[in-house]
C-alpha cells in the first residue's frame, strides 16, 4: 500500500512538470519572442518613418528623444504628437 502512495506522488509530480512545461512552450516563450522583437523594432526607430501607433493613427516621426517620439499626423503637418515608444505597433522604414 505504501509503494502506491509513493507512486501516485511521483505520477502527481510528473504532472506538474509536464504542464509547466507546456505553458513555457505555448505561453511564455511567444510572448517573449514577441517582446524581443518589439524591442529591436523600436531600437531601429530612425526620423522620418511611418509608424502606425496602438490607437490606430498612421503618422511620420519627425523628433526622437529617449523614450519619447514626436509623430506628425495628417496631411497638413500641423498635428505633432509626443508619444512614448511604446505606443508605436508598426514601423515601415523611410524609403532613401
Amino acid at each position: 500500500m505504501e509503494t502506491l502512495q509513493n507512486n501516485s506522488g511521483l505520477v502527481l509530480i510528473l504532472y506538474i512538470v509536464v504542464f509547466a512545461a507546456i505553458m513555457y512552450f505555448l505561453m511564455i516563450r511567444p510572448q517573449k519572442k514577441e517582446q524581443k522583437k518589439a524591442a529591436a523594432m523600436l531600437s531601429a526607430l530612425a526620423i522620418g518613418d511611418y509608424v502606425l501607433t496602438t490607437s490606430g493613427f498612421y503618422g511620420t516621426v519627425i523628433d526622437i528623444q529617449d523614450d519619447t517620439v514626436i509623430v506628425e499626423f495628417g496631411n497638413n503637418k500641423n498635428c505633432r504628437i509626443p508619444m512614448t515608444k511604446a505606443a508605436i505597433s508598426q514601423v515601415e522604414k523611410a524609403e532613401a
